[in-house]
């Protein structure tokens, strides 16, 4: 994720004070209410605990037993709903029979109250009731619970803490603040992407959704599909740019279920794997100064459990539960046509931003806990935007993986890939080893942020058993400097994002010398990175570009950024983009300078696909969408960020190529090999067979691979600015065949066995096939496979 500047004016609307309606006690006798008692339930499971609890909150007092402390009778919504005492796990709101649990951490509240509302109140600004939760009968350790016993169907909930409030101090306890549960299911506010609340409101008041005790989504025997992790060919997607443009021609634009209906598509293009972009809950407007100006990619979390409303065709109602059913329905029918959905998870910060930001949750619940904080409740601000999540303290580490828990058990997702992932790796705000590993250790001087060798958190994911098996892929680095390529802490489970890769593969295709031996080990699947920790090919997750930064056609047609539409002068985004415009800047240029754009967005595709390791490439690559040369497109809920369809059958060609080179690696099986290439299998070649450049000014890699399936293929990259012809490897009763050429127009490029003059065209070449040669023009990349001589 781009590091973007902090908005000079966050929109925050003042929010008027919450009136809450008065309680009216119920009427005719009840049991007392008994307090919960530790002992009674332990050792057992989640349900054997519910259950006991709710008995034992409502068990009359035997006569000759010993007094307890007992609290009055107490009820809710005019007497509808008994208050008994609850219970502190699991943390949430959690439906059991008869009502609902509520339980909630936080260590520095001296008082708390669960806030109901109805959709309708919530709307108004208003608490519907307010249930003041007794320190005595309602908390346990820093866990404080309730049992509301009754119909709760379509009410929504929040929370009030008190206690300090000194920010200087990093305490945020205000009681006039409704917060949202970090534990919510699905959070409720704004309706309608875009639109603000009533006054113009960006922050209106949010509340999260009250669970059901049943599920009303039939997921069809859907399972996980559990892919080798070699075999992906991943798509990163942002889900409302996918179908949001007019030529989508889908009922609901923008929506999960929008894009449902364009799954058909990534199968025909030879994805298997779809990375979404955020998906959680977070407010576009969030720093909002105009209406063209907004949070678009989404990389600013509200909540981490609930799915973003206003993606579905429901929005936020029957109380977000839609919402959840729409987001399942996506997997399910992604699962159906063989595809896989990551989450692209945002651990590192929240959209509470900085000391100036709002207090939504996690502030509210408990500052200190949830952030890294220096002495003086300044944020620290590892990842660029305001404020770093406090990831390996004890509380904030569970809630991590409850969260990731929820998402592959309840939702079926079949990975994540981590933002800012080495933000995980730093120590927590009074890091203490005794409270961490058990001991003091010897010389330890490990302060906040410090970069840990065994990350509690990384650890307790990585050896978790319910994502045993789930698709881990760490974006390696962070804004605070650290770069953890190659070096992240693995366990052997997680992949990364390969920025070296990208950085590689992009010096050598576009001419730059010095690069032919690392071109060649990122062909290989960056065995200098992975191979001395263990860890295999597909432990790398090669790519070019990425949501951040160039489109894949903007790198070959602009040397430099263009970001003024941004409203921050141009000093956003990455200044050092490694592109090359092939001779004019802009999209207007001479014919030759396109047709060189061409063939090296075909190079690039090429190299993805014959690379050791997973590809992935980013939505509307595969037709060369263009952003105007913006490599920081975060803040425009536009055009430019939006999947052309029309413009995808304007420019068949690019996307013919691409569908093609994902189905040719799918057909061979060397170019997904579960380990590193051997010279058993692999032999690299210069312009002449076996005798491969590898000098400083060396613009040619070529390799030949035995393939199981296609016998052997042979790939060549020529980034010089010079043609060449390449001898090529010589077998006994065997001819080299050429399927690929860039250096050929469209359909030429890539040769299929039903194009019509197949034949002609590599008859064409037979002069040059018959002498164990094949012409390469500049900037062009080749694949020929061994046919039997006949």
């Amino acid at each position: 994720m781009t590091m973007m500047a902090m908005p000079e004016a966050p929109c925050l609307c003042a929010r008027p004070s919450l009136a809450a309606r008065a309680r009216r006690p119920g009427s005719g006798p009840a049991p007392r209410l008994r307090r919960w008692r530790p002992n009674a339930t332990a050792g057992k499971g989640v349900g054997e605990v519910c259950a006991a609890v709710v008995e034992a909150a409502t068990k009359v007092e035997d006569e000759g037993e010993e007094d307890e402390p007992v609290a009055e009778d107490r009820y809710a919504l005019g007497g509808a709903c008994r208050v008994l005492a609850g219970m502190p796990a699991p943390l949430g709101a959690t439906a059991l029979a008869g009502g609902v649990n509520f339980a909630v951490y936080s260590g520095g509240a001296t008082a708390a109250a669960l806030c109901l509302f109805t959709p309708e109140d919530l709307k108004a600004d208003r608490v519907t009731e307010e249930v003041p939760l007794d320190p005595l009968m309602n908390r346990t350790g820093n866990v404080w619970h309730v049992f509301i016993e009754g119909e709760l169907h379509n009410m929504l909930y929040g929370y009030r803490f008190d206690g300090t409030f000194a920010p200087h101090c990093g305490h945020y306890l205000d009681v006039s603040n409704v917060v949202v549960d970090p534990y919510a299911k699905a959070v409720i506010s704004r309706g309608e992407y875009g639109v603000p609340a009533r006054g113009n409101n960006c922050w209106p008041q949010m509340a999260g959704m009250i669970p059901l005790p049943y599920s009303t989504f039939d997921w069809e025997g859907d399972l996980p599909l559990r892919y080798p992790q070699k075999d992906l060919v991943i798509y990163e997607m942002h889900l409302r740019g996918f179908t949001k443009h007019d030529s989508s021609n889908v009922e609901h634009p923008g929506t999960f279920i929008g894009a449902v209906s364009k799954l058909d598509y990534l199968k025909e293009l030879g994805v298997n794997c779809i990375e979404l972009m955020p998906c959680h809950e977070f407010n576009e407007l969030e720093y909002s100064t105009s209406s063209s100006k907004m949070n678009f990619w989404g990389y600013s979390t509200i909540n981490f459990f609930s799915p973003m409303t206003r993606y579905t065709s429901g929005g936020i109602k029957n109380c977000g539960r839609d919402a959840i059913n729409e987001f399942k329905t996506f997997v399910r029918e992604a699962h159906k046509r063989g595809i896989e959905v990551i989450l692209d998870v945002v651990f590192n910060h929240t959209a509470e931003g900085n000391e100036n930001g709002p207090i939504l949750s996690f502030r509210g619940v408990d500052n200190t806990t949830y952030y890294m904080l220096a002495p003086k409740g300044e944020f620290y601000n590892y990842s660029g935007c305001g404020n770093t999540f406090n990831c390996n303290h004890p509380v904030v580490r569970q809630f991590i993986v409850d969260c990731l828990r929820y998402w592959v058990t309840e939702m079926h997702v079949d990975g994540f890939r981590f933002d800012l992932a080495s933000i995980m790796t730093r120590g927590s705000s009074l890091w203490d080893p005794v409270n961490v590993y058990g001991a003091p250790i010897e010389g330890d001087m490990i302060t906040t942020g410090t970069p840990l060798v065994t990350p509690p958190l990384i650890d307790m994911i990585s050896n978790d058993p319910i994502l045993g098996g789930v698709k881990l892929i760490a974006e390696a680095w962070d804004a605070g400097g650290l770069y953890q390529v190659g070096q992240f802490p693995h366990w052997n489970v997680w992949s990364e994002w390969n920025g070296k890769y990208r950085d590689i593969v992009r010096q050598f295709i576009k001419g730059t010398d010095g690069f032919a031996g690392g071109f060649a080990e990122c062909l290989c699947g960056s065995p200098h990175l992975y191979q001395a920790g263990g860890r295999k090919p597909w432990h790398s997750i090669n790519f070019v570009c990425a949501h951040d930064g160039f489109t894949l056609a903007d790198l070959v047609t602009y040397n430099k950024k263009y970001n003024l539409p941004n409203g921050e002068n141009n000093r956003d985004g990455e200044n050092h983009n490694l592109s090359w415009n092939c001779g004019e800047e802009g999209e207007f240029a001479r014919l030759s300078v396109k047709r060189l754009r061409k063939r090296q967005m075909r190079n690039f595709f090429v190299c993805l696909m014959v690379s050791q390791g997973v590809p992935m490439f980013y939505m509307g690559d595969e037709y060369g969408h263009t952003k105007g040369g913006n490599n920081n497109i975060y803040c425009h809920d536009s055009y430019v960020n939006y999947f052309r369809w029309d413009k995808k059958e304007q420019y068949s060609e690019l996307h013919r190529f691409c569908c093609l080179m994902t189905k040719f690696r799918k057909e061979c099986e060397g170019l997904g090999l579960e380990d590193f290439p051997t010279a058993k299998r692999l032999q690299w070649h210069g312009h002449q067979p076996g005798k491969p450049d590898w000098s400083e000014n060396s613009r040619f890699v070529a390799f030949s691979m035995k393939d199981e399936r296609q016998g052997e293929i042979y790939v060549a990259f020529n980034t010089s600015h010079l043609p060449a012809v390449v001898e090529l490897p010589e077998r006994a009763g065997r001819r080299w065949e050429p399927v690929v050429d860039t250096g050929k127009p469209a359909p030429y490029d890539f040769l299929t066995d039903d194009l019509p003059d197949r034949a002609l065209t590599i008859h064409q070449f037979s002069h040059f096939l018959y002498s164990n040669l094949y012409p390469m023009l500049s900037y062009s990349s080749v694949i020929l496979v061994l046919r039997p001589d006949v």
